[in-house]
This record gives C-alpha cells, structure tokens and sequence, in this order.
C-alpha cells in the first residue's frame, strides 16, 4: 500500500527522537548525521528499535544534513553520501519488518539556528541548501515521502515546501515548531499557518519539537482548518531539564504518551510521533494507547477564532520629529561607577536646563562595571522629566535577559534603545568575565522591531504593542573619505530607524559620511558625535588606544602645544567647537560625549551652540 493510501485509511505511528536517543543511551555528542558513513549499524539499530517498538513511519537520520549546518564540522561536500547513506539504511531496516513501514526523507529548518553560518545565510543560499539536500535524498528511489520539520519561521517553510513540490510528488509532511500553545513565533497562529501550508500544497500538516503533549493537545483544539486536512504532531518528552553534570535531559514517561495517544486521535491527527527526548518506549506506549486506527474527523468551530485586540501606546519621541527640520543636541553621559548618584543627577538636571533633547546612556562602556543604565534612565524619566537613550548590549545580556530588558524598557514608558555588541569584556575590569553572543546588534534590532508589533518572544500576544525607536552605531572614523554605507543599509533592513556615530576629530570624514548617504540615497536621521578633549594625554589615549577613534596629527600637536601653555581645556573645546560648526554645516544631529562626566564643558558647548543658532532649543 502507498504511503497516500495509508494516510487515508488508518492513524499511523511515527518514530520518535534520533539525537537525543543517540546522546542519551549511546553517549553519542558530535555530528549526528555523520553518523550514516562512521557507524552506520548505531543508526541501523535505532530505526529497527522503532520498528519493532510498532512505528510505521521512520525518518532517515538527516535532519542537519544540509551544506549550511554540515559546515560547522567541515562536513559540508559529504552533502550528498551522508544523506543517500541515510535512505539506505532506513531501507536496510525495514526490509524484514512485520508490518508496512515507510520511510520519509527529513529536512530540518535552519532559521534561529546559532550557528554563525546559518545565521548569515540569504534566502537564496537556503534555498541552494534545501535544494541539493533534497536532489541527494530523491536520487535514491526509495523514499515514501518528505518531511520538512522544526521549523520556526513560517515563510521559510513555505520556500521550503514550494522546492520539494517543483522537484517530486511524493507525499510531504510539513511541520512547524512553537514556542508557546497555539502560536508561531512571529505571532501567526497555528490555524493559520495551516490554512496557508495546505494551500501550498503541504500533504500532512503538523507540529513537532518543544512542546510536550500537553501543549500541543491544546494547539489542535478548536482548530478553523478545512476538513480534509490532515494533521500530524510530535511532542517532545515534556520540558527538559539538565543533570548535575548541566546535560539536557528530558524525563518524560512513556506512559504519559500512552493517556496522550487516544487523545490525539480524537483530536483528529493522523500521524502521531514523537521528537526530543522521546524513545522506542515512547513508541511502543502511543502504539497502545490507540483504542483503534480509525481516523477521526476534526472538529470544525463555527467562526474563526479572533486575535486579541492590541492597545497601543504611541509616545512623541520628540527629539526624532524635531531633527526633521531643526538642529538637535543628544547628550551621552556614563552612569556612576559608585552608589553616590547626587552628581550625576544634578549634572542631567544642568543639561536639561540647557536645551539638550536627550541623555544617552552607556551600557557598562569599556566593559567597567557601572549602575544599570536602565535604573538610572527609569529616574531620568520619572523623577527628573528627561528622554533617556538605552544603550543596549548583546554582549552582558543573553537572548532571555535582553527580552526581558526589552519588556522592563517598554513597562516603564522607556521607548528609545540603542542596539550594540559593546566593548570587548577583557577590556575591562574583569578580563576574565564573558561575552555573551547569542545574537548580533542587528538581530537584537529586529528582536527590539517585534514588541512593536505586540508579539512577544514565543509568538503570543503581549496585549500590547510598544512604540520603540531604535538606533545603530556607526564609526566614520574606519573609512576615512571614502564611506561605505554598506552597513548602515543592512541595519536599516534590520528596523533601525536612526544613526548615532562614534565621536569624529576629521570633518573629512564627516563630509564623506554626508556625500555617501545621500549618493545611495540613505536618509534617515543622524547624530554625529562630538567628545571634547580634555588633555595631551587624553587625546593621545583616545588616538592610540581606543578602537574606532582616529585623531588628526594637527589637532594631537594643538593639545600638545596647550599643555606646554597649561591651556588644554580651552583648546579642546575650541577644537570640540570647530567640529560642531562642521557637523551642524551637514546634519542636523550632534551627539555629544561626556567627557569624564565634566557636566560644565558639556554645557559650555550647548550653551554655544545656541548661541551660534546651529541647534534651536524650544
């Protein structure tokens, strides 16, 4: 009987976990995939275990056998032997089973992958990737079908499914993962990313990974799908957890699968599975939990559940609309290094004063631990009526904290991030402190993007949207006059909506940074920034040591000819004047610099400014 044919007549049972069977009860912790060449009779073993556990459906050990992920372990020109090597084993291992088993070829998805090939990769390259994974598996004539599985991101999914379409017809099995009951990541519902992947023509729809059965049993309840829509689901062995050694670990029982099989059914699933942590016990379990194999019809509401209304809370970011069309000062300030706050809050009070439209604020800058700079914004704002600017790192915060951040920023009415790596940990005051990298500046940009649009970090609604304004670095100083602009397109497409700069010392630079965006047609608003010199010494500090900042031989000789007279702070704000005037020539935003928190330079050159009529303070 056809794989088609099954699927229209009986429920069938699929295996469950390869991975983490292999590390778990083989102690195996490498390249899964490489496996099929290495030691081809563990993964033979595996498939006849699920076979005889009463699978009906096994899939080949491919799920990152795909150019992109095979890279990370040199792997990648073995594409095509590690996955016909796959189908032959599977082949091997049903050739004497007891009952029809069939054998689908698996492509898993590699969006929110952490793997920094992945990451990088275009459309188009994971295209190429499903493309030749795909040619390799259908080369063997002995698949019964395909399975596109955890994927988390629905648009990939349905490029995937339009590939395999155009290259077999052959049954395909698509399957979405969720992080939360109900809901894609991006906010789609479960329902609708259904509707839309049998649209594309998707065989069997379904679930599968990180979620247990209790979850995804609510994720199939009061679906508003077409009936003749057939469904899949393979949960995970409940949560996991981690050994005392910190491996992942998952203790879910078998016969928690036994209660849940029944259920599925009734639910209206027609291939019923499992995934992380889950065994030929597991199989075995759902195998008896079936009081039949008949299919049961699934439920049809009467109306389509509707999305939760958003409230939405849309702040003026005033600073933003005035750069439109007038001169706009951004002062940065270093939180205090000690719980004495009283200078530096009466140093913001004087910059109020003075006319800056906003205070931004580092995040533990050169790696020196300082007071959170979202403590000292929140008070900012409450306490003293001032726009705070969050510097926001991906270098102190992992995925969890930084959304976690996010939500705290937004709850306290903060709407305005700007999104960096940050410096090197080693620089600091703890060298041997690590950096966290579980995404990239323009990533956290686009993660920032999406509490915007009230979508949280599993998918689900947050019941409100934020209104975040988010700003990219930018160093002038890396390319002297001839800018590429390369970058700040790229952050940009990421959902940056403005440029603050790193302080410049060579308005040639600042001259070629203007002509490179308007050539490319790049127009959004930009501060430049501006950090005074206090000292010979300083500037030669800042010239030498400091990553991204040149200083101009003419002005190193000006502040070394002002200590010889004792006249350095003066000539320092000459020179930070100077670049103003050049600045405010090309933009209308100047991002001033605090140097060592020396509140009264700072308002010096505001108070200057105003005077020159460069920056109109309402």
């Amino acid at each position: 009987m056809k794989f088609k044919q099954a699927l229209q007549q009986r429920v069938l049972v699929a295996d469950g976990a390869m991975g983490t069977l292999l590390y778990g009860n083989y102690g195996i912790n490498s390249a899964f995939e490489n496996l099929n060449l290495t030691h081809p009779d563990t993964i033979l073993r595996v498939h006849r275990s699920y076979i005889r556990a009463g699978a009906d459906i096994i899939q080949t050990n491919t799920y990152a056998a795909n150019r992109l992920k095979l890279t990370r372990y040199d792997l990648q020109d073995q594409v095509t032997t590690i996955n016909q090597a796959a189908v032959k084993i599977a082949a091997t291992a049903r050739e004497h089973a007891d009952h029809p088993v069939y054998i689908l070829g698996t492509i898993g998805g590699l969006a929110g992958d952490t793997d920094a090939t992945v990451q990088r990769a275009t459309p188009a390259t994971i295209a190429a990737s499903v493309t030749e994974q795909l040619t390799a598996l259908l080369a063997t004539n002995q698949l019964d079908g395909i399975l596109l599985e955890t994927y988390y991101d629905l648009p990939e999914l349905l490029a995937a499914l339009k590939i395999v379409k155009a290259h077999t017809d052959l049954p395909v099995i698509t399957n979405v993962s969720m992080l939360a009951p109900g809901v894609l990541r991006n906010g789609t519902s479960f329902t609708d990313a259904i509707v839309q992947l049998n649209a594309a023509g998707a065989d069997v729809i379904g679930t599968n990974c990180r979620l247990g059965p209790y979850y995804l049993a609510q994720s199939f309840e009061n679906l508003a799908i077409p009936a003749n829509v057939k469904l899949a689901v393979y949960p995970n062995a409940g949560l996991p957890g981690t050994d005392q050694d910190g491996a992942v670990v998952y203790d879910g029982e078998p016969s928690y699968f036994e209660e849940y099989a029944e259920r599925f059914r009734q639910l209206g699933l027609n291939i019923i599975g499992g995934c992380c942590g889950t065994t030929p016990l597991h199989t075995s379990a759902t195998v008896r939990g079936l009081s039949n194999r008949s299919i049961v019809a699934h439920d049809q509401p009467a109306t389509k559940p509707q999305p939760p209304t958003l409230v939405t809370t849309k702040s003026q970011h005033r600073f933003l609309q005035k750069v439109a069309t007038q001169k706009t000062a951004l002062v940065e300030l270093d939180p205090p290094r000690d719980f004495d706050t009283t200078k530096f809050f009466r140093g913001a009070e004087r910059l109020k004063a003075a006319g800056v439209d906003g205070i931004t604020l580092s995040d533990n800058s050169l790696a020196t631990v300082r007071i959170a700079n979202t403590t000292i914004a929140a008070q900012l704002k409450l306490n003293y009526g001032i726009t705070p600017i969050v510097h926001l790192t991906t270098r102190d915060h992992n995925l969890i904290g930084l959304q976690s951040e996010i939500m705290g920023l937004h709850s306290l009415g903060i709407e305005d991030i700007l999104a960096i790596t940050g410096d090197p940990a080693k620089l600091g005051d703890f060298p041997g402190a690590t950096s966290v990298s579980d995404v990239r500046s323009v990533e956290l940009m686009k993660l920032i993007k999406q509490f915007n649009s009230g979508i949280g970090p599993t998918g689900k609604s947050l019941k409100e949207a934020s209104d975040f304004r988010v700003a990219g670095a930018f160093n002038p100083n890396a390319y002297r006059t001839s800018i590429s602009t390369k970058s700040i397109s790229r952050k940009l497409s990421y959902g940056c909506d403005y440029i603050i700069t790193q302080p410049v010392y060579d308005l040639a630079n600042v001259d070629a940074l203007a002509d490179a965006l308007a050539a490319n047609h790049v127009n959004v608003p930009v501060f430049v920034g501006v950090m005074p010199l206090v000292s010979r010494r300083n500037a030669e500090f800042l010239h030498h040591e400091v990553h991204g900042i040149r200083i101009p031989e003419p002005i190193l000789t000006r502040m070394a000819e002002a200590e010889q007279t004792g006249n350095e702070r003066a000539v320092g704000i000459a020179i930070a004047k100077e670049l103003i005037d050049g600045i405010c020539a090309r933009f209308n935003g100047v991002h001033i610099v605090t140097p060592f928190n020396r509140f009264k330079t700072v308002i010096e050159l505001v108070d200057y400014i105003q005077q020159k009529n460069l920056i109109k303070v309402q």
